[in-house]
Formats: C-alpha cells, sequence, structure tokens
C-alpha cells in the first residue's frame, strides 16, 4: 500500500483521525454528530417502502396512490432545499442542521394526528415536513463532511459517513416490518365477512393507528440530537467567515461547471433509481413469490444490508479504483441485473433485483462528492441544487406504480430504474468526471 492510501485511508481515522488526514484538527466530534444524521434520515427514508404496502391494506388505494408517498416526501426535499442552503449562507451549516432536526421532529409528531383523523391526505403532509426537514440535514450535512479534510480524501470521506446510511435504512425497515406489520393480510372472502360483521372499519383504523407509535420515537430521537448539536462547537469554513471575495457565492456561476450538471441529472436518475426499486420491492416479491407482507419486509431489510456492506466495501476499493470507474462498473452491472429481472420475473428477478442494492450503494455520495468538486464558495448552493435533484424519487415511484398498473406488471414497471443506471454509467464514465476540476 502507498504513502497516499495510508494517508487517506478511513480505517487509519477509527485510529487517528487526524494525523490519517482524513479530517482536520478538533472535528472528531463534529464529524461524528453529523455522520449520525446519516443514519438519522435514512430511517424514514426506508420507512416509506413499508407505508406504501400498509397504506395499500389499512386505506384500500392502489399502488399509484400509495407512489404519492414518495411524491409528497421528495417533493419536501426539491422544495426545501434552496431555502436551506440560503439559511446556511445567511449563518452557518449548524444553524441549518439545527433546523432541519426540529422539522424532522414536527413531521414525525404530525403521524398522531394524522391517524386519528384517517386521511391520506393527511399523512402526505406530514411526510412533507418530514422531507423539508431532512432537505436542511443533506443540504448541509453533505457538503459539511466533504469539506471536513483534504479534499482529495473528500469522496471517501463522504462514503465512510454515507455508509452510515444505510445502517438507518435498515433500522427503518426493521422497525416498519415488525411494529408496522401486522401479519394479517385477509383475503376477499375474509373482507366481506368482516364487513358483513361491522368489523372492517375497526380492523382498517387499527392498522393505520400501527404507523404512529415509531414516528413519536424518531421525532424524540431528532429533538434529543437538536439538543446535542447545539451544545458543541463546529467549526467554520472560510466562506462562513466570509473571508473569501465574493464569499457567498452565485447560482449562476455554476453554469461554468458542465461537472456539475451532469451530475444533478446523474442524481436524479439514481434517486428515481433507488426509491422505486425499494418502494416496489414488496409488491415485486409478492406478486412473483406469493411471499407473506413480513417475509418481504425482511427481503428488504436485507437488500438493505447488502447496500450497506456495498458502501463500505466500496469505500476501501477507491483507494484503488478511480471512484467514477468504479461507479460505471457498478451502474453497467446494475443495468444487466434489473433486465433478469424485467425478463426472468420469480425468484430469479427477485435476487437480481436484492443485489442492485449492493451496486447501486456508492453512487449518491460520489456523484455528490465529484458534482461538488471544484465549486469553491458555489458549494452550498450546487449541494442545494444536488438535494433538489432528490425529486427524481418523487417522479419515478408514481410512474413506476402506473406502469405496473397499466401493464399489469411489476417487472415491467423496472424499465425505469434501468434507464436510470444507463444514464449513470455514462456520467461515470464522463472525461470531465474522471479527469477532475
Amino acid at each position: 500500500m502507498t504513502n497516499r492510501q495510508l494517508q487517506l485511508n478511513p480505517m487509519n481515522f477509527m485510529t487517528n483521525p487526524q494525523k490519517s488526514g482524513f479530517l482536520t484538527a478538533g472535528t472528531v466530534l463534529p464529524f461524528i454528530l453529523v455522520t449520525t444524521l446519516f443514519f438519522m434520515w435514512g430511517i424514514p427514508n426506508n420507512l416509506n417502502g413499508i407505508l406504501i404496502k400498509q397504506f395499500i391494506k389499512s386505506m384500500e388505494i392502489s399502488r399509484f396512490q400509495a407512489g404519492l408517498i414518495q411524491s409528497a416526501f421528495y417533493m419536501g426535499y426539491f422544495v426545501l432545499a434552496v431555502p436551506a442552503a440560503l439559511l446556511m449562507r445567511r449563518f452557518s451549516y449548524k444553524t441549518g442542521i439545527v433546523f432541519g432536526l426540529l422539522l424532522y421532529a414536527a413531521g414525525c409528531l404530525l403521524f398522531w394526528p394524522a391517524a386519528m383523523i384517517g386521511k391520506f391526505g393527511v399523512f402526505l403532509m406530514a411526510l412533507f415536513v418530514i422531507a423539508s426537514g431532512l432537505a436542511f440535514l443533506e443540504t448541509g450535512a453533505n457538503p459539511f463532511i466533504a469539506l471536513l479534510g483534504n479534499p482529495e480524501s473528500s469522496e471517501q470521506r463522504l462514503n465512510f459517513s454515507q455508509a452510515f446510511n444505510p445502517i438507518g435504512s435498515v433500522a427503518g425497515v426493521l422497525l416498519g416490518t415488525v411494529f408496522i406489520f401486522s401479519g394479517v393480510e385477509p383475503d376477499e372472502s375474509k373482507i366481506a365477512a368482516m364487513k358483513a360483521a361491522g368489523e372492517y372499519s375497526g380492523f382498517l383504523q387499527h392498522e393505520t393507528l400501527r404507523v404512529v407509535k415509531p414516528y413519536l420515537g424518531l421525532a424524540l430521537f431528532a429533538l434529543l440530537w437538536a439538543f446535542l448539536i447545539i451544545s458543541v462547537k463546529f467549526p467554520e469554513f472560510e466562506s462562513e467567515r466570509g473571508e473569501l471575495p465574493d464569499s457567498k457565492g452565485r447560482f449562476r456561476d455554476l453554469l461554468k461547471f458542465p461537472h456539475f450538471w451532469k451530475g444533478v441529472l446523474a442524481q436524479f436518475f439514481y434517486v428515481g433509481a433507488q426509491v422505486g426499486t425499494w418502494s416496489y420491492f414488496i409488491p415485486y416479491v409478492q406478486d412473483y413469490t406469493s411471499q407473506p407482507e413480513k417475509t418481504a419486509g425482511y427481503f428488504l431489510t436485507g437488500t438493505l444490508v447488502a447496500f450497506g456492506l456495498g458502501r463500505f466495501s466500496a469505500t476501501w476499493l477507491m483507494h484503488y479504483i478511480q471512484p467514477g470507474r468504479l461507479m460505471g462498473w457498478y451502474s453497467i452491472t446494475n443495468v444487466i441485473l434489473v433486465g433478469f429481472s424485467i425478463l426472468i420475473p420469480g425468484w430469479f428477478g427477485m435476487w437480481a433485483i436484492f443485489f442492485t442494492s449492493f451496486f447501486m450503494s456508492l453512487m449518491y455520495p460520489t456523484i455528490f462528492a465529484t458534482s461538488i468538486k471544484g465549486l469553491g464558495e458555489n458549494t452550498k448552493f450546487g449541494g442545494s441544487i444536488l438535494v433538489m435533484a432528490i425529486i427524481g424519487g418523487s417522479l419515478c415511484t408514481p410512474l413506476m406504480g402506473y406502469i405496473a398498473e397499466v401493464t399489469n406488471s411489476m417487472a415491467v414497471a423496472m424499465l425505469v430504474p434501468l434507464v436510470a443506471y444507463g444514464y449513470i454509467s455514462y456520467y461515470s464514465f464522463s472525461r470531465d468526471v474522471n479527469e477532475g476540476v
């Protein structure tokens, strides 16, 4: 291993983070607190897949309507990303992160009145508020981590922090599978019997109320973390101290960076592929393998474990393979796997989708880090636009639901992530991405 690899090895960070070159001096505690946020936003992001299945049952909605859960959620990212950047430009990353945690908690608390009212639209509003808070967290946390040490190790540092996101994802799916799914899936004859006995409305209400307790727990966690962050001193960057000329940056300056705009489109497609795949993974499993909802939920948990393993292993592989090229080969692999899931639905197709999570794992942080390189004082604005690109999840998920309904095939709906990975492979091998800016 070369001296450079030793210096930038994130495993050296675990024993001596500052001498390793992975972090600048005095930033270990802020790094840990902000890295935990990656875990925290992984939980509600992946509870959405559970909510889709649960609300199809408890509110008797279609797959297309259930896809609007992701639309409301990721619309929060889209609408609040720029205000988040403006707030952090005016104050600091820390201010934006604390505000985001408070919004996160408020949205989770709204689940209680939403369940009591029993209206799908109120749940969508609560999800929008949660995602608005997450827009602040992601707009602040991603560039904060990228800027917290040697620029040469920004992809590795961000991949290291993002590796805790799939742990939150697994926690979210397990939380939903255990505490939200009841395992009761009445067929048409059972539903008719329950209606005749006057029990069906009570059953639906009970199933809807099952979503409340997990979200109340998340609200308490978010409030606690906001208090901890307020209590800790965060580093200031030059642009925050106003020491750079025109340090506030301008949106129009971003037009000078073609690698950035390619990255924005790549992020749009990536989030659309990830969110759409995970949102409809349970319906795919149930359609083609006839497994019950809890078993399908555990399969979803497994694919998120694969996602986490992929993220940690990618961080290590980046010592030897240029990040953009590694992402390129991973995206081509996913094109092949998704193709199998379309052509050979069933157990083989299910496992093909299962393993796409391993290969998609490095994409979000790698696209983010390569896209903001060289933006200078425009980094916060660039970061906010990359977060806005998360709207891909808002558009691709209901599109997949619509295709599934029209074609009566969840497998055909997987054409959407296939196209997405095709573009990401193009972006990954782009000359300006791999040669630097």
